[in-house]
């Protein structure tokens, strides 16, 4: 806690300076972000820092495995919803991104259900809603040997497996319909900080 003191005390003392009018603007005029960014809650994923953006750009939404449930899933399991629909329709942002990364501890926890003890039902019932992502690699990859590969390809198809959800959302729908809105799914690979955009004509990952 101190060190988080201790930055929010620099923050004040020398970096604010460099942001009070942006934020004096902000205050005013409230947030108008261009971007709904869907990532994970792990700590090395940094939206605004991975993509160099200023206060006010994004509307940043993190959560255990960058999961995107389908519409239907209410109650706890979606608060991600609330967020969709309050971008989408009120802050009306033009572009949607869900961004999944390498090293991902909830597609690993995802792909070894047996290793989970069962002490966190929490976690166990959000990665139930994943489960069709664990189904597509035991299906579709089984060539691949490697632990590490298998992770990478669970979290590449579970932001495909987003976007597919996000369809399922009345207001993106309509979004989509007019033309005014975008949807685009990232991998962000933490050891050299690429970032891979999904092209749905190659259907692959491609460098950003």
């Amino acid at each position: 806690m101190q060190k988080l003191v201790e930055g929010v005390h620099r923050f004040q003392a020398g970096e604010f300076g460099r942001y009070r009018d942006l934020f004096r603007k902000l205050a005013r005029e409230g947030q108008k972000p261009h971007t709904l960014f869907i990532t994970c809650s792990d700590s090395r994923v940094l939206a605004e820092l991975i993509t160099q953006s200023q206060p006010g750009d994004l509307f940043v939404v993190k959560n255990v495995g960058n999961i995107v449930p389908p519409a239907q899933v209410v109650g706890s399991t979606n608060s991600t919803a609330a967020a969709i629909e309050f971008a989408v329709e009120v802050l009306r942002v033009s572009d949607l991104v869900v961004c999944g990364h390498s090293q991902c501890g909830a597609m690993e926890a995802l792909l070894h259900p047996s290793r989970r003890t069962g002490s966190m039902p929490h976690l166990e019932e959000w990665l139930r809603v994943a489960e069709p992502v664990r189904q597509i690699i035991q299906t579709e990859y089984q060539h691949l040997a490697h632990e590490a590969e298998r992770s990478t390809a669970a979290a590449e198809e579970n932001v495909l497996f987003a976007l597919e959800n996000l369809h399922s959302y009345p207001s993106v729908q309509q979004r989509l319909a007019e033309g005014s809105l975008y949807l685009h799914g990232w991998f962000f690979k933490i050891a050299t900080a690429e970032l891979f955009a999904y092209d749905p004509g190659m259907r692959q990952f491609t460098p950003l």
